[in-house]
């Protein structure tokens, strides 16, 4: 998988551009990685990785451990207070829970994230704990399930799709799509069905059921559930599946209705005691 210095879409001659670099360079899933590591993979030199690897592990942004460094975990206490997926994560946790316990099947809330799928929430036991995805990982999202739900329901998917093609589609299995036409009759296949289903796309023996969770007219997130192929089909998993991503809209909407009202409230009394 590249990474964002592969994307050009950040300004290398900036110091927060080079930050941001650095930290883009672990999104494949690396764990720690050496100074060397983390120069090649951001594009950032050597001597400028180094003094801006010591400043973010001062901010807590990275970690060092020896001659590796790796994400801080500050990151993560700032990742849970994004607005949008504290909410979306709040609600869903304990339904995903529900869900898990319904179908012994690894449960996953993902959101589009350029060419990938980025994960906010991941619900598995010990026996079906997946080293494919992980809370903060992304995968190709034209391999995953919850990927190929997002890009058929995305209002660029046009756009969307001509880039990965461009970019080449990824391989991670042998039966990863790697066919243009093929990946677009299984993107018009979801959007008409209202569900997407993986099949060893991602990890040989596994497979992926994947439905929208709409938050909002044009917005989503998809939740899926991921296990052996023989414990996956649409008879079985999907009206779970569907009523939990159901329960997972109400909430969101509940939600964000509640905190709205509560702002507008609270403005109106700061605004009351202003005036008096």
């Amino acid at each position: 998988m590249g990474s964002y210095a592969d994307e050009e879409v950040l300004l290398p001659n900036s110091v927060l551009g080079k930050a941001q670099l650095l930290l883009a360079a672990f999104e494949s899933g690396a764990g720690r990685l050496r100074l060397s590591e983390l120069s090649r993979r951001s594009g950032v030199p050597k001597a400028s990785a180094y003094r801006l690897a010591q400043e973010l592990v001062r901010w807590g942004l990275l970690d060092r451990h020896g001659e590796t460094y790796e994400l801080g975990i500050r990151l993560f206490h700032l990742g849970q207070r994004v607005p949008a997926s504290a909410v979306l994560r709040t609600v869903a946790r304990p339904l995903m829970a529900d869900l898990f316990t319904r179908t012994r099947a690894a449960v996953h809330l993902a959101v589009l994230d350029a060419a990938h799928v980025l994960f906010l929430e991941k619900i598995a036991g010990e026996a079906n704990v997946l080293t494919h995805s992980y809370v903060g990982g992304r995968l190709p999202a034209s391999c995953t399930a919850t990927g190929q739900m997002l890009l058929a329901l995305a209002p660029d998917r046009p756009e969307r799709v001509a880039a990965l093609v461009d970019a080449g589609l990824p391989v991670l299995t042998a039966r990863s799509v790697t066919d243009p036409r093929v990946l677009e009759r299984r993107l018009s296949t979801a959007a008409r069905q209202g569900y997407a289903l993986e099949v060893e796309g991602v990890r040989a023996g596994y497979a992926s059921l994947a439905v929208p969770v709409a938050l909002g007219p044009t917005r989503y997130a998809a939740l899926s559930v991921t296990a052996p192929v023989a414990q996956v089909s649409v008879e079985r998993c999907l009206a779970a599946l569907k009523a939990t991503a159901e329960s997972i809209e109400r909430g969101v909407a509940q939600k964000t209705a509640y905190d709205a009202e509560r702002a507008e409230r609270a403005e109106r009394v700061r605004k009351a005691a202003a005036v008096s």
